[in-house]
C-alpha cells in the first residue's frame, strides 16, 4: 500500500467535489442560520437562545449528513457505472488504495464543511452575545465529524456492491436506526418476546451505535453535561474502529468484483 498514491486519490476526490460547488453549502448554511437568528426571537422570546443553540448544531448535522451520504454512495459506484474504474485498476493502484483514497477525500470534504459551519455558528453566537459553551460545541463538532465519517464508510461500503439509489436508502436507514439502537434493545426487553429481543440485540450488535458519537444535546447544555474523558476517548475509538471495519469490508467486496 502506497501512501503517496492514496494521498493523490484523496486529493482528486476533494478537488472533484469542490469543482461540483459543494462548498456553496457553507453559504447556504450561513443564510439559514442568519434567518433563524432573526426569526426565532419572534417565536420564543424567552428561550430563543437555547433554540438557536439547538438549531445551529442540528442544521450542521443534517446538511453534512445529506452531503456525506449522496457523495459517499456515488464515489465508487459512479466509477463502476461509468466504467472509469477500468482505467483506475489498469494503473499501478491497488483496489484497497482506491477505497481508502476515496474515503479520505470524502473525510477531508466533511472536515472542511464542519469546520467552516462551526466557525459561522460560533460567530453568530458571539455576535448575538449568546451564552455559549464553546469547548462543548467544539468537542461536539469533532464527534460529529467522527459520526459522519463512519456514515461515509457505510455509504462507500454499500456503494461498492449495490446501485447508488439503494445504497443511499440503506445508508439513511443505518443512520436512523443507528441513533436508536439502545432504545431498540430496551424496547425488545419490554416486549418480553424472545424473538423481538433477539432481533433488537442483533441490530444492536451489527449496526453502529451512533448515539455514542452524538454530543449535540450535551453541547447545548454546557460542558458539565459531557461524558468524562475516558468515555470520550472510548467512544472516539469505537467510531474509528467501526469505520476501519467497514472499509475492510468494502475493500474485500471491491477486490472480488469483476469488471
Amino acid at each position: 500500500m502506497n501512501l503517496s498514491r492514496i494521498f493523490v486519490l484523496a486529493k482528486n476526490v476533494f478537488q472533484e467535489v469542490v469543482r461540483d460547488r459543494i462548498l456553496y453549502i457553507i453559504g447556504f448554511y450561513a443564510v439559514i442560520i442568519a434567518i433563524a437568528f432573526r426569526v426565532l426571537p419572534e417565536f420564543a422570546a424567552t428561550t430563543e437562545d437555547k433554540m438557536f443553540l439547538d438549531f445551529g448544531m442540528a442544521a450542521i448535522s443534517a446538511i453534512c449528513l445529506i452531503v456525506v451520504i449522496f457523495i459517499g454512495t456515488g464515489l465508487v459506484n459512479k466509477e463502476i457505472e461509468k466504467r472509469t474504474v477500468l482505467m483506475l485498476i489498469a494503473k499501478p493502484i491497488s483496489r484497497s488504495e482506491i477505497i481508502i483514497g476515496k474515503y479520505l477525500g470524502l473525510s477531508a470534504v466533511l472536515a472542511v464543511l464542519i469546520a467552516a459551519m462551526t466557525t459561522i455558528y460560533l460567530g453568530f453566537l458571539q455576535f448575538g452575545n449568546i451564552d455559549k459553551p464553546t469547548v462543548s460545541i467544539l468537542i461536539a463538532a469533532i464527534f460529529l465529524f467522527l459520526q459522519l465519517s463512519l456514515i461515509g464508510a457505510v455509504a462507500i461500503a454499500l456503494g461498492v456492491f449495490t446501485d447508488s439509489l439503494l445504497a443511499t436508502a440503506l445508508t439513511f436507514a443505518v443512520y436512523l436506526i443507528g441513533n436508536i439502537t439502545q432504545d431498540l434493545v430496551q424496547l425488545g426487553r419490554l416486549s418480553r418476546n424472545p424473538g423481538m429481543e433477539r432481533l433488537t440485540q442483533g441490530l444492536y450488535l451489527i449496526l453502529p451505535d451512533l448515539s455514542r458519537l452524538d454530543l449535540k444535546n450535551d453541547a447545548v447544555y454546557g460542558l458539565q453535561a459531557l461524558p468524562d474523558t475516558i468515555a470520550l476517548i472510548t467512544s472516539a475509538g469505537y467510531g474509528l474502529l467501526y469505520s476501519v471495519m467497514l472499509l475492510a469490508i468494502a475493500i474485500f467486496v471491491f477486490s472480488q468484483r469483476e469488471f
